[in-house]
């Protein structure tokens, strides 16, 4: 289990102004959103996970969507720097977490100069980007020597079962375990550990509860059409970062994984 606090982003999500909330389109998650709270957290517990690991460290996040994961990390004592390739989500960023720093930029050809940063942090975009190659091999320029590549990514496996195509629209390219750490040592990266996202036990419980698949009841919901029930809202909106749980390869079936979590160094 990770050891991370129950909740780094306290209690259910907090309503936004609309001057404050930037426009849920399903290519990224947003936080204050009851409905949208399970992929908020699930995408949470990443950084979470790494918090300690990049306090005091120059930290490049590459594709930072929204921009709660680099508010997260400079809170925590890192010196981040961000690079996104949309023009509103950098806006957006600018004005709703002004401790953060953030340039538009394209991910394949990062305006950063080379051996420059600790740590590159990637979180739930790789899947999106149709050239992952040369993405990889710009981590590499930009990194120092010893430094850290954190991606995260939905598990193909558990995410697009039995699909040769993602079930998501605006992802590429996904990947199991085994074909992203393909991708890092093709990249010239050494992969130290291979991690994954998994439900806690009170996610087992609501699992339980609505039919066997907590997800399989939101997704088949919103492709209906149909309300949600007033107890399925609150179950999804009350859901913390602590009920998800991050696990070793080496503990657990990786292939049964929601979420991977690839840590790679740079020689």
């Amino acid at each position: 289990m990770t050891d991370v606090p129950r909740s780094a982003t306290p209690g259910a999500p907090q309503a936004l102004s609309p001057d404050e909330q930037l426009a849920l389109t399903g290519e990224r998650t947003v936080p204050g959103i009851a409905a949208e709270n399970y992929w908020f957290r699930r995408h949470e517990i990443a950084y979470a996970h790494i918090l300690r690991r990049c306090s005091g460290r120059r930290v490049l996040e590459a594709g930072s969507g929204e921009g709660y994961g680099a508010a997260m990390l400079t809170d925590a004592g890192a010196e981040v720097l961000c690079v996104d390739y949309d023009e509103s989500a950098v806006v957006h960023t600018r004005r709703r977490y002004p401790q953060v720093e953030i340039v538009q930029g394209n991910l394949i050809a990062l305006p950063v100069p080379d051996a420059s940063v600790d740590v590159v942090v990637n979180f739930q975009v790789i899947e999106h980007l149709w050239d992952q190659p040369s993405f990889i091999a710009e981590c590499a320029r930009v990194l120092r020597p010893g430094g850290e590549l954190l991606i995260s990514t939905p598990n193909r496996i558990t995410f697009s079962p039995g699909r040769d195509t993602p079930l998501n629209p605006f992802h590429t390219r996904e990947l199991d375990a085994r074909e992203l750490a393909e991708l890092l040592t093709d990249g010239g990266f050494a992969v130290s550990a291979m991690l994954g996202v998994y439900h806690g036990a009170g996610l087992a419980r609501l699992d339980r509860k609505w039919g066997g698949s907590l997800i399989d009841a939101q997704i088949q919901r919103a492709l209906a059409g149909r309300p949600w029930p007033e107890d399925l809202v609150d179950d999804v909106a009350g859901i913390e970062v602590g009920d998800f749980d991050v696990r070793g390869a080496g503990t657990t079936d990786i292939d049964s994984s929601l979420d991977l979590l690839a840590i790679a160094v740079r020689p």
